[in-house]
């Protein structure tokens, strides 16, 4: 799930995710993205560099009661980072944003896979 407050670069966002075969749910601002954020059923979350860090810490919180996956935090020189996300990114280029969500879910599949196997060995 992709959430922004700022609408242009939330539309910007999704379309790339989207043309690279992603599929995208998003959320403008604080109310829609609680919202969202209680389904849970997410591959990853990406905060928006325009969310402040309370708005983000409160959406971590709640994502993390329903999800294990992976949170990356896009970000920019001047602001505060949080503690509580697993990734954090410069927001300057599209390029680089795929990259790194390219990279996060192939860590997480294949963690999931190391687990999956690991839970098959026990069984035996």
């Amino acid at each position: 799930m992709l959430i922004s407050y700022d609408e242009r670069l939330l539309i910007a966002r999704r379309m790339l995710l989207e043309r690279e075969g992603y599929s995208v749910s998003s959320a403008l601002g604080l109310k829609e993205a609680l919202g969202n954020c209680n389904d849970g059923a997410f591959d990853l979350l990406i905060l928006g560099h325009s969310i402040p860090v309370n708005d983000k810490e409160g959406l971590i919180r709640t994502f993390r009661a329903h999800s294990t996956a992976p949170i990356l935090s896009l970000w920019e020189n001047d602001e505060a980072v949080s503690n509580s996300v697993d990734y954090l990114a410069f927001s300057d280029s599209p390029e680089k944003l795929l990259g790194h969500v390219e990279t996060i879910l192939a860590r997480t599949a294949s963690s999931e896979v190391r687990a999956s196997s690991e839970v098959s060995e026990d069984s035996n």
